[in-house]
């Protein structure tokens, strides 16, 4: 169902590997009108009638309309049947709808692909670190953005021009929203958050703040310090038991493995209580590294695997935001400053792009003022690590008596 980038990119890897064994039996599209790369009597245009069919032993969902994916999905685990998705939205709205829908009906919902592309993160979470305590998983989870600012760090290039670059290479969809303002990561940090914590999340949950109001100024900040901006997803443990979750342009020093994470690619640090550290990093996008992925989830069915979801089956931890974080500010008005109750600063100023400062704000303060800051042209950058906020106050304290 769909044969757009990664449907096609599926369809390649297949032809490619006679060995493997699947026929593409049937491919529905949605616009007729559309020039593929195969004859136009390889495709149809009913998906339903795909549902209708009991010959088909696997059903591929890889089509853009979050609405519409939800629905043949829901309906194909309705009749007990095997599928394979890998919409990150819809899967994000309704997880929680379909893991009941895969269990009362005996089907099996795979989606590899919904994360990372390339990279097997949720097949490592599932099956290797299941049972054991995550202390964080974070990383860069959408290519787009970081294409664009590996562009603007590397070549100088304003933002404008890094996003019509990738616009043009098929990194960014002609309206870049879900990729600059970090809608995308963040579906992929609550899919993450069931599997890494047993948390089912819903979106509006989870802080984002994207990149689409960085200039040059704020590459030129971070370079000055040895650092870089990156786009950085964070699901995190505290030591009091609750965890927390955010998507955030962050500064990322070199000394972390997502310093040398460029262009399309992702990466994910993961953070085990017995194993240590661990750290993945693969394309995020693209037909191929994508459909890798669902050719892996298509192998995992041949041998009758299904995710286990053992931590949903535990005692569910405490979700919070009410935690503190400090942050780099720049905005063309001071007054935003005022809107996030900026305390213990410790820069401040005005330059070329208007004010800018560095100070402590909560994550839930963040939440609620996101649309404003948006609005506003305006960048957040997380400098520093997630805390309590008592932590966070007397180390703030401690740092400026110095």
């Amino acid at each position: 169902m769909g044969f757009g980038c990664v449907g096609q990119g599926l369809y390649d890897i297949l032809q490619q590997l006679p060995g493997f064994g699947a026929e593409v039996r049937r491919i529905a599209v949605k616009n007729p009108t559309k020039t593929r790369s195969l004859p136009a009597d390889r495709f149809e245009y009913h998906a339903d009638a795909l549902l209708d069919d009991p010959e088909l032993d696997v059903l591929v969902e890889v089509i853009d309309d979050a609405a519409e994916a939800f629905r043949l999905v829901k309906a194909a685990l309705q009749q007990g049947r095997r599928v394979v998705t890998a919409n990150k939205a819809m899967l994000a709205r309704h997880l929680p709808e379909l893991v009941q829908l895969q269990d009362e009906f005996g089907g099996t919902l795979l989606y590899e692909a919904a994360v990372c592309g390339s990279i097997p993160i949720l097949r490592t979470l599932d099956a290797h670190f299941g049972s054991e305590p995550l202390r964080s998983v974070s990383g860069i989870l959408n290519g787009s953005s970081n294409y664009v600012l590996t562009r603007m760090t590397q070549e100088g290039t304003d933002y404008a021009a890094a996003l019509a670059e990738a616009q043009l290479l098929g990194f960014a969809e002609t309206d870049p929203t879900l990729d600059m303002a970090a809608f995308d990561p963040r579906s992929k940090a609550v899919i993450l958050a069931a599997h890494a914590y047993g948390l089912f999340l819903k979106p509006e949950q989870v802080l984002h703040l994207g990149i689409e109001g960085i200039t040059p100024t704020d590459i030129a900040y971070a370079k000055a310090q040895g650092l870089k901006i990156k786009v950085v997803a964070t699901l995190e443990q505290l030591p009091d038991g609750r965890v927390t979750a955010l998507v955030a342009p962050t500064f990322v020093a070199e000394s972390s493995p997502l310093y040398t994470v460029e262009h399309e690619f992702n990466g994910v640090i993961l953070e085990a209580a017995f194993a240590g550290t661990q750290f993945l990093r693969g394309r995020g996008a693209g037909g191929h590294p994508t459909g890798s992925a669902v050719l892996a989830d298509l192998a995992a069915l041949r041998q009758k695997r299904a995710y286990t979801y053992t931590k949903l089956r535990q005692p569910a931890a405490a979700f919070t935001t009410d935690l503190a974080v400090e942050i780099y500010l720049r905005s063309p008005s001071e007054s935003i400053r005022e809107d996030l109750a900026l305390t213990d600063i410790s820069l401040e100023g005005t330059g070329p792009d208007g004010y800018f400062a560095v100070g402590f704000t909560t994550l839930a303060r963040l939440l609620k003022q996101r649309e404003k800051l948006r609005e506003a042209g305006a960048l957040v950058v997380r400098t520093g690590p997630i805390s309590a906020l008592q932590e966070a106050r007397h180390s703030a304290q401690e740092a400026l008596a110095q």
